[in-house]
């Protein structure tokens, strides 16, 4: 990279490890993990997601309304920031990221991002403080596909049985659907591991407009502790500048 360019991503990388001292959120995600993608400079995404269990009545449903917006001009490297609100005591959780665009300096290069999330405000109770790194690249018309590891609060990420779980692999494929049609997309994506943020999802989003999708998917959690779910994720993207 050009000396300027690992300034800036250096810079991006502190705010990020700054906002997670700090304190569920969600940024940019594929379905149920963070991807590399972030928000373009000044683009708001705002979303609504609803999560209804399938095996299970202690928590039936769960809602979270978040806003995520990104903050850096550059073409080369994106920060993005938001804060959620989902159902529960202690409801307010934060992200950020920062990332690399996929052919930012050359053909090959893939796209690349460092993050978190599940900042939450109660200490060893909401705050997951999730740190992640994760790469991605488009392989023709196979798809896109994301690697990553990630790390949080071994006192907040327990499996069923109440043991720390707290590291895993982040794996995901994903691939827009042209010759069905452009605003069809579809995606499978995996977390490791037992505690609550380990889970395999899988499903689809169709684009209404231009910046307006919903994503329909089924959440399996690795540990049958936690509840699966049916989710349907409402996502609006609003530009200041135009």
């Amino acid at each position: 990279m050009e000396k300027k360019s690992v300034k800036s991503f250096c810079a991006a990388m502190a705010i990020v490890f700054l906002s997670a001292g700090g304190a569920l959120a969600t940024p940019s995600t594929h379905i149920w993990a963070p991807s590399t993608d972030v928000q373009a400079y000044g683009v708001f995404h705002l979303t609504s997601d609803i999560y209804v269990a399938t095996n299970g009545n202690d928590t039936p449903t769960i809602t979270n309304l978040g806003l995520t917006t990104g903050v850096l001009p550059y073409e080369k490297l994106g920060l993005e920031v938001g804060f959620d609100h989902i159902e529960g005591n202690s409801p307010i959780f934060f992200n950020a990221k920062a990332g690399i665009p996929e052919g930012a300096y050359g053909e090959l290069f893939p796209a690349l991002a460092i993050g978190g999330y599940g900042f939450g405000t109660k200490s060893d109770v909401t705050d997951q403080n999730i740190i992640y790194a994760k790469a991605a690249k488009t392989i023709g018309k196979f798809g896109r596909v994301s690697a990553g590891y990630y790390k949080g609060n071994d006192k907040v990420l327990l499996d069923g049985d109440g043991n720390a779980d707290e590291t895993g692999v982040m794996l995901a494929w994903e691939r827009t659907m042209s010759e069905i049609s452009d605003n069809l997309w579809l995606c499978v994506d995996y977390m490791s591991g037992d505690s609550a943020v380990g889970a395999l999802s899988y499903g689809f989003s169709w684009k209404f407009a231009p910046n307006t999708s919903v994503i329909f998917a089924y959440v399996d959690q690795n540990d049958d502790a936690f509840q699966d779910s049916v989710s349907v994720q409402v996502d609006i993207d609003f530009d200041v500048f135009k």
